[in-house]
């Protein structure tokens, strides 16, 4: 059902462009070429199977990356092949790279992009009585109030949060192990210098 997961997509990506595209029809990756511009590196995430080494395939024009038979007409899946990170020239000089199935991926922002991201609840936000509102049961939370009358959609609030407690999670996880360097710092400088007084006894300064 194409419509639909192109509206599942944009419900969670609004703004950003989305392609269908097959590998078996080249006139379908005319859209998707527009994006491969000379010099500029792609890289193509998704689960194991789902067909990104035949996508690179036909891009090449060349059977170049190993792939493999849908599975049982039961289940008529792709089937895990890729098993490196893989990095291909695609004759207009983009370059493309080719991953494994992918579980999960690491987060990696900060808070100005949750904001460019989420830019609707961050403007809503503004409205909020509390500066550090975390739109999750606070008083006088703008956000909520939005969400419960349909200006914000839930799946959007409820992912902004989660990133929100992830974010959070990591610049702990960061002060713990910054305090951390500095203890083991601490404890080499230290016994640097007992190891120091133990073969030279005590500098002037010392006594």
């Amino acid at each position: 059902d194409r419509e639909a997961a192109v509206a599942a997509a944009a419900a969670v990506a609004p703004g950003v462009p989305i392609l269908t595209t097959t590998a078996v029809a080249s006139e379908s990756l005319a859209a998707l070429r527009a994006h491969l511009d000379p010099g500029r590196t792609i890289a193509l995430l998704g689960s194991s199977g789902v067909g990104k080494s035949t996508l690179v395939n036909s891009l090449l024009g060349e059977e170049r990356l190993a792939t493999n038979e849908l599975s049982s007409a039961g289940a008529h899946r792709g089937r895990h092949t890729t098993t490196a990170r893989e990095l291909v020239r695609l004759p207009d000089g983009a370059l493309l790279i080719d991953t494994p199935g992918m579980r999960e991926l690491g987060l990696w922002i900060d808070e100005d992009a949750l904001q460019r991201t989420f830019h609707e609840i961050d403007d809503i936000a503004r409205d909020c009585r509390f500066r550090n509102c975390g739109h999750h049961g606070e008083p006088g939370c703008a956000v909520e109030e939005a969400a419960a009358r349909g200006a914000v959609e839930p799946d959007r609030l409820e992912s902004y949060r989660a990133l929100r407690r992830e974010m959070d999670f990591l610049e702990t996880r960061k002060d713990e192990m910054s305090r951390r360097r500095e203890e083991r710092t601490v404890g080499r400088d230290f016994a640097a210098r007992r190891e120091e007084l133990r073969r030279n006894g005590p500098r002037r300064t010392d006594r």
